[in-house]
């Protein structure tokens, strides 16, 4: 299918690349300075006027998977390809006549979790935000390790913003992903962190 023939079919409107690399963190450049990036896709929404008992699913099957495709493919071309991704997250911003649920009809199914896990080669379950925001409005877009959701190192967030969007009638769908650590991790993992309850803590707590 040809872009124009895909932005047809989705009501695409347009989308947004943001990309930014960490060259130094408390004075110090990281050891493997890491790129994030997101990719957002303004388009309308396909349930503006619906009642709330409306069945999603038949537009979710047809263009979350278009959504997932697309957002993917620019997001390894910004960051160099499926070997360099390391983490991954998704989001959808509602317009303020929608419902929040039309974010999530378009996010939260294999139609689109599925497919972007596969395109990113990844394992773990996405992480994710979702909000109804009006035009403009930032969103701070969680991620971790693709494949070792537990990892520590790799929880970081980008924040996605588009200028103009979304409108009232649209949903900004989102895919972000990273190549690499926060910048000088060293708080430690769950494998190596010792056995901490309210118990252990009792001194530190009274």
């Amino acid at each position: 299918m040809q872009e124009d023939e895909t932005a047809a079919l989705i009501g695409l409107r347009k989308v947004v690349l943001y990309r930014e690399v960490v060259v130094t963190e408390g004075g110090t450049s990281p050891a493997h300075p890491a790129q994030r990036a997101s990719v957002a896709a303004v388009m309308r929404n396909p349930w503006i006027g619906t009642p709330t008992t409306r069945d999603l699913s038949p537009e979710t099957a047809t263009i979350a998977p278009i959504l997932a495709k697309m957002l993917t493919r620019r997001l390894l071309a910004a960051l160099g390809g499926v070997e360099a991704v390391e983490a991954f997250g998704k989001a959808a911003i509602v317009g303020s006549a929608g419902e929040i649920e039309h974010g999530g009809a378009l996010i939260h199914t294999p139609y689109f979790g599925n497919l972007m896990r596969e395109f990113l080669d990844g394992e773990s379950i996405i992480c994710f935000a979702d909000a109804r925001a009006e035009a403009g409005e930032t969103l701070v877009v969680p991620l971790w390790h693709k494949n070792h959701a537990a990892t520590r190192s790799h929880y970081q967030t980008i924040s996605t913003r588009v200028p103009d969007g979304p409108r009232a009638d649209e949903i900004v769908v989102v895919a972000a992903a990273s190549t690499g650590p926060r910048p000088h991790p060293r708080i430690g993992d769950r494998k190596t962190d010792p056995a901490v309850t309210v118990k252990s803590l009792e001194s530190a707590l009274s």
